[in-house]
């Protein structure tokens, strides 16, 4: 056997590995080794480790997961001896389990175990159960693999033995009384690991920068004469995994862990508030290295002002802890909100949050890995798709990703009688996207439409000056950037009311697979001063989070009038000024889109519309003749029509009409063929004459006549 050893930085294992001791090793490294996969590895850091090699696609990088790290003595970013070892099948391995073990835990154990090598002291993680235990004791010593032969003996976590230890009877244990997780005391970190997080490797990244240094080796910050970094400030919106990456990072350290809830720690008491925060700081500097997070930090840390008495206490209160955290040695402070901009501006300079870290939506690989996460332990039948559920859950949170994967996992339950075997299929997921929404973009109407150009009739100048502003930019890129150009900011559809300006929107979301925000004028505009421009704001921040996304402003001629026209208190001046600054910050983000609708291009401010705005002007007219006849077979598609009914003619005489006129005629066409069935008849006799309902040419001559008497 190969003596030969290499020494590779430990990064973190990929998704889908968390939990199967597996180490990977790029090919230069297995090839030095002389390892193929499958075989055993000895990772070595201030501890030894051992692992089953995998391949691994990056040079220079050995990939393990929290287990194995914490078996090495080792953290990511930290360098480990890698070397091949001898394995034996282990006839008896035996683990002692930590806390309660749940029933069928041997069975559990053996099936995660089963194929994997194992040494004295290793701690395994089964995530299925969440299941911890430890090895104890192995036959024969040494390093040893779990076959199906192996004998596990299991043990509780205060060293008795179950009196039948055999893999066919289950370890049982009583159930213990958790302790509840109190706002200032000591809390563990559940086990989370960077294996845990998805879609967020930029921002853990920096985050891990501000934290594991100062907490592992904050001597080096003295070696460069300054003081290491006392505080992280984590933003961004509900759900997207700002709690777990402080729990994570704390777990991967080894650091004591305190949680002050904001809005808990609030008292009625004139300076309970204040000892309660002074008390979790010094129980954090008695526990070094320690990590003091604060969630909802807006709640205790608003910006103050004169009335607000207690709440000026407890921002004073929280300056002067994070001024003295030198003082406190290895302790950091992680904030979490997801309102940034209510925090004191105080606390928000360097020496206190010397970091603001944005913890934004995640995009659409981000989303692919968060399913890798919480699908890991799911029997997923052939049929589902992840990468294609991840390009489908634009504006979805970590959160949200994990309740679609748990009503699908409930869905599937709910038909198990009907399964063989018990599989969450591509139909379950289906089910949960129907029940699932985007928590990113709850305030708006966002959507991925279900409708594409197919559905509109005619238009087709129109949706082609569209599919190049917005579908161009992201299919040819290359020949953008070849050309030196930037594809257009915004596009403004105009033309009268009924032409199909908000459905031509809203297929082009559905042609481009992208969010939907469709936000009316109207809604935008509020009595009170600066809501209106803080509505905007808040409008394209959503769609940043969400993108790539298509922001619609139907009836934009409500809200962005021409300045110096109306006699408004000046609300009309000031969201025109906002809108204008949104959208010259949406022109450099290629994911977000501006549509906008109106039926008096004449009325909007002149600003709107010069280039790097609302720069693309399509018109949508009213139909022509062959506009009207596609109109009329897009709206008459599956109806059960008569052979009389000629849609040519129909064409004819319609003229004048728009696409909204057209799909009412249809519809009252279609009610002229219900009450012909329907009428004098009673409902279940009715209903089994479905097949007699017929769309006719007297049916459309009737909802011709009665249209034309609507119109005189």
């Amino acid at each position: 056997m190969s003596n030969e050893a290499v020494r590779l930085p430990v990064k973190a294992a990929e998704k889908r590995d968390a939990g199967r001791g597996v180490a990977r090793l790029p090919e230069s490294a297995r090839a030095r080794l002389g390892v193929l996969s499958g075989d055993t590895v000895v990772v070595e850091g201030d501890r030894q480790a051992v692992a089953k090699v995998w391949p691994g696609t990056e040079e220079g990088v050995v990939r393990i997961d929290a287990d194995t790290r914490a078996n090495a003595g080792v953290t990511v970013g930290e360098e480990v001896t890698v070397r091949r070892v001898s394995v034996e099948t282990a006839r008896e391995v035996e683990l002692r389990i930590d806390g309660p073990a749940p029933d069928g835990a041997a069975d559990l154990l053996k099936r995660a175990l089963l194929d994997r090598p194992l040494r004295e002291g290793d701690s395994v993680h089964v995530e299925r159960a969440d299941l911890r235990a430890t090895v104890t004791r192995t036959d024969p010593d040494g390093v040893v693999k779990v076959t199906e032969t192996t004998r596990l003996d299991l043990r509780n976590g205060e060293g008795g033995a179950d009196d039948d230890r055999s893999t066919d009877i289950p370890v049982r244990a009583e159930p213990e009384a958790a302790e509840p997780e109190e706002s200032g005391g000591a809390t563990t970190t559940g086990g989370v690991a960077y294996e845990d997080i998805g879609g967020l490797d930029e921002e853990l990244d920096l985050v891990r920068e501000m934290i594991e240094l100062p907490l592992t080796q904050p001597d080096l910050f003295r070696q460069v004469g300054v003081d290491p970094p006392r505080g992280v400030l984590l933003h961004g919106p509900p759900g997207t995994g700002k709690t777990l990456i402080a729990r994570a990072v704390a777990n991967e350290v080894n650091a004591a862990f305190r949680v002050i809830n904001g809005p808990e720690v609030v008292s009625k008491y004139k300076g309970d508030s204040e000892e309660q925060l002074r008390k979790v700081f010094d129980e954090a500097a008695a526990n070094q290295p320690a990590i003091v997070f604060i969630d909802e930090i807006d709640a205790i840390a608003g910006e103050r002002d004169e009335e607000a008495d207690m709440e000026n206490r407890l921002v004073a209160q929280l300056l002067t802890l994070l001024d003295g955290l030198e003082d406190r040695g290895q302790v950091i402070v992680i904030g979490a909100t997801n309102r940034v901009d209510a925090v004191d501006p105080a606390l928000r300079r360097g020496g206190r949050f010397d970091r603001e870290i944005e913890i934004g939506a995640p995009g659409e690989a981000g989303r692919r890995e968060i399913l890798d996460v919480h699908t890991r332990g799911m029997p997923l039948a052939a049929d589902v798709d992840l990468d294609r559920l991840a390009a489908r859950t634009h504006g979805f949170v970590g959160a949200d990703v994990k309740t679609l994967t748990q009503e699908a996992a409930m869905a599937a339950l709910r038909d198990r009688e009907h399964r063989d075997p018990l599989e969450v299929t591509r139909a379950d997921f289906e089910t949960a996207l129907a029940a699932v929404e985007p928590s990113a973009m709850r305030e708006y109407v966002a959507e991925a439409p279900a409708v594409d150009f197919s559905d509109v009739g005619g238009l087709d100048d129109a949706k082609a000056t569209l599919r190049e502003a917005v579908e161009w930019p992201v299919l040819y890129a290359p020949l953008f950037e070849a050309a030196r150009t930037e594809p257009a900011s915004g596009v403004l559809l105009y033309g009268p009311p009924g032409t199909g300006k908000t459905l031509l929107a809203r297929a082009l979301a559905g042609e481009s697979e992208v969010n939907f925000i469709h936000v009316a004028g109207p809604e935008l505009l509020d009595r009170y001063v600066g809501e209106s421009e803080r509505a905007v704001r808040e409008v394209f921040d959503r769609a940043r989070q969400a993108a790539p996304a298509i922001v619609f402003l139907d009836e934009i001629d409500a809200i962005a009038r021409a300045r110096g026209s109306g006699s408004d208190s000046g609300v009309t001046e000031r969201v025109v000024s906002q809108l204008l600054t949104e959208m010259d910050n949406a022109a450099s983000n290629p994911q977000v889109v501006v549509l906008a609708a109106t039926n008096r291009r004449d009325t909007l401010d002149p600003a709107l519309l010069r280039p790097g705005r609302l720069e693309t002007h399509v018109e949508v007219p009213e139909p022509d003749a062959e506009g009207r006849r596609a109109i009329l077979e897009v709206h008459t598609e599956g109806k059960p029509l008569a052979d009389d009914v000629d849609l040519d003619g129909l064409a004819t005489e319609t003229a004048g009409y728009s696409g909204a006129d057209i799909a009412s005629l249809v519809r009252e066409a279609s009610m002229h063929a219900i009450r012909a069935v329907a009428d004098g008849i009673d409902p279940k006799e009715a209903n089994e004459r479905a097949d007699e309902v017929v769309l006719t040419a007297e049916g459309f001559a009737a909802a011709l006549e009665r249209r034309g008497r609507e119109h005189e």
